[in-house]
């Protein structure tokens, strides 16, 4: 008779082990800046002479092609058990460009969909967000613009705003950003980059108001460091610490060793990962600061021979082809998603 409640007792446990791992999954949210993710071809509306076959960088379909491998081989290297569920692309030049990562390279084996912007940027450079849409059911997407022009800027990207369904039955919004850059130096450039900020504060809150349980991320390249005031005034995204408010929204880049990206031999992060506070809390998606991490790994680096230590193997140092990937490192987020 013991035995046999023994066997019943190991059995229950084994199976509400099952159930257990069963219920909850893996969510996993990327972001990077590609570094001049360029075809080969004129765009007559854009300033894209910089990346033809007869610039001075010789920018050809070989490197073109390279280039969408070196992207491929980062994502595929940013899980070793699944490839990440959504992915938010900065500096890609156009819709040849996604066709190119999400059907010709080696990425194609992983089937993934997408949705990009048609910014006004003089460049022509937007953000692309790949998501799977057997983990991501696209709901809806928009684009907002951005007028920097009204306050003597340059046009710039566009705001990508995506909502999906996830496995959970829960509503996802994701943000895409990349807000204008500090050439011409930082203090001149802010008002823009404050500009953007304001335009994404609007949209996080107009979802936060409408949405009964708001599930919000928001990513990219911001051109600014998590203590500047873009950051920590207009869109008040912190550093978590103590009790979340689930219509506050939280840095979870703030505060992180190293960072994305080098300057002149200082390492900080310009990319971002923030969520608000209902992704901290004890939802059916979940998150938490140390499911973030910076992705450096040892082929993304090279030594720095100017200010020591390493930095980012880029594509080109100024005019010179290097044949890297990105002046960039890529951030990655693990949300726990459990099913009702």
């Amino acid at each position: 008779m013991i035995m046999v409640i023994r066997k019943m007792l190991l059995c229950w446990a084994v199976g509400f082990i099952t159930v257990s791992l069963a219920a909850q999954q893996r969510f996993l949210v990327m972001e990077y800046n590609t570094e001049n993710f360029f075809d080969c071809r004129h765009d007559s509306l854009k300033n894209d002479f910089d990346f033809l076959p007869d610039s001075p960088r010789g920018w050809n379909y070989r490197k073109y092609f390279s280039k969408a491998v070196n992207i491929s081989k980062v994502i595929y290297s940013a899980s070793m058990d699944n490839a990440p569920d959504i992915i938010g692309l900065c500096e890609v030049e156009n819709e040849y460009c996604a066709e190119t990562l999400t059907k010709y390279s080696p990425l194609r084996e992983l089937g993934y969909e997408y949705v990009m912007t048609d910014s006004p940027d003089e460049r022509g450079i937007d953000v692309l967000l790949l998501y799977q849409p057997y983990t991501f059911r696209l709901l809806a997407s928009q684009t907002v613009r951005v007028p920097v022009q009204e306050i003597g800027g340059k046009p710039t990207r566009d705001i990508l705003h995506v909502s999906g369904r996830i496995v959970s039955g829960d509503t996802l919004d994701v943000f895409l950003a990349h807000f204008p850059s500090r050439s011409g130096g930082r203090l001149k450039t802010e008002p823009f980059r404050i500009m953007a900020a304001r335009c994404l504060k609007s949209l996080s809150d107009s979802v936060m108001s409408t949405r009964l349980n708001p599930n919000i991320i928001i990513m990219g390249d911001f051109n600014d460091y998590p203590d500047d005031k873009s950051l920590v005034e207009i869109l008040k995204a912190q550093k978590p610490s103590g009790r979340t408010e689930v219509s506050n929204l939280y840095n979870l880049m703030d505060g992180k060793p190293s960072g994305t990206y080098k300057y002149r031999g200082e390492w900080g992060s310009l990319d971002q990962m923030i969520v608000n506070g209902n992704l901290l809390g004890n939802g059916n998606i979940r998150t938490d600061y140390g499911k973030v991490r910076i992705l450096d790994f040892p082929f993304l680096m090279e030594e720095d021979e100017k200010f020591g230590g390493d930095m980012p193997f880029r594509t080109y140092n100024g005019m010179r082809y290097k044949g890297g990937y990105s002046d960039h490192l890529p951030v990655l987020m693990e949300l726990e998603v459990y099913l009702p």
